[in-house]
């Protein structure tokens, strides 16, 4: 006895099954008409085969599960000046081209906020730093959409 996979149905919905292929005698023409308006692909190579086919099977759909609590994970992406990694090549002597990531260069900083009279621990670019030195917190805080009271 084998097995081999047909490919039946509209092709709208595709479903992959699993036929199974036994040695029988020749069929009467009742019985090969009938197997032929089954299954319009089997023909006179498949004379003296009898073909049963499982019930197609659907995987269960997709059901979303809660996810863990998972702890935030500090993006390599400045909240200021919105920059991020930049993809590039590494070039080796012999110009062999690798792919590699040149990472903002972010850093904690400790900036007195003057309108809350405190100091905020931010994670920022280099470039932003200057930035906040140059027009104030407040300033760059309000152009970038950046709550400074939840910090």
């Amino acid at each position: 006895m084998a097995t081999s996979g047909l490919l039946s149905g509209n092709p709208a919905s595709l479903c992959f099954r699993r036929a199974v292929l036994s040695r029988t005698a020749p069929p009467r023409a009742s019985a090969a008409s009938s197997s032929s308006t089954e299954l319009g692909f089997v023909t006179s190579q498949l004379t003296g085969l009898r073909i049963s086919v499982d019930r197609c099977v659907f995987p269960q759909p997709y059901r979303a599960t809660p996810a863990p609590l998972l702890l935030p994970v500090a993006r390599r992406i400045c909240p200021f000046t919105g920059k991020k990694a930049n993809k590039a090549n590494k070039v080796s002597f012999s110009n062999h081209k690798t792919k590699k990531l040149q990472f903002v260069n972010l850093q904690y900083k400790k900036i007195w906020w003057e309108a809350g009279k405190r100091y905020v621990k931010l994670r920022l670019s280099t470039k932003a730093l200057k930035t906040i030195e140059k027009n104030g917190l407040d300033a760059v805080a309000k152009k970038a959409g950046i709550d400074l009271r939840k910090e």
